[in-house]
């Protein structure tokens, strides 16, 4: 039997896998899985059929992007390793990652690309700061969801200030 925990946004499921038969939660679900395409798939679930893309995969940090049925969801994996390095207070380092990304170096905020709650990507594009009249466009460390936007457009920030909140 293998077992995960998976959380998507602010919900967590737990999730067995025994042979064929699959547990979600402690309820067995019916399951099946079909391949439509590269990285693209159909699963039933029960009665409810989904579209699912596999984005993008992070096996250090145990973090996979899907769209599904159209909608961006970040899915958080962990397996009982995870999980007894969480109880004995260590945490996986190699999950670790920024929560807050930071002015690299005193500028003008020109534009925000991105909003409060909006699930982003490692390498997304969220804001362009000009500084020393270069433009220069700040990327997501690490795949998450926009917990706090700090700033606003044409707000003056100093290096190191803390511009947008990750969760």
């Amino acid at each position: 039997m293998t077992s995960w925990k998976a959380r998507v946004g602010n919900t967590e499921f737990s999730i067995e896998k025994n042979g064929k038969l699959i547990s979600v939660n402690g309820n067995a679900v019916e399951a099946d899985l079909l391949r439509t395409g590269e990285g693209q798939y159909h699963i039933l679930l029960g009665s409810h059929g989904y579209r699912v893309e596999l984005l993008e995969t992070d096996k250090e940090a145990k973090t996979i992007i899907l769209l599904v049925n159209g909608q961006k969801k970040i899915v958080q994996l962990s397996d009982k390793y995870d999980e007894l390095l969480k109880q004995m207070g260590m945490g996986n380092a190699a999950a670790a990652k920024a929560n807050q990304v930071k002015a690299p170096m005193p500028g003008l905020v020109l534009r925000l690309m991105v909003e409060n709650g909006q699930a982003i990507a490692k390498g997304d594009s969220l804001l362009i700061l000009e500084a020393m009249k270069m433009e220069n466009v700040l990327k997501a460390p690490a795949a998450g969801v926009i917990k706090l936007v700090k700033v606003a457009e044409k707000d003056k920030v100093e290096k190191n200030q803390v511009l947008i909140e990750l969760v």
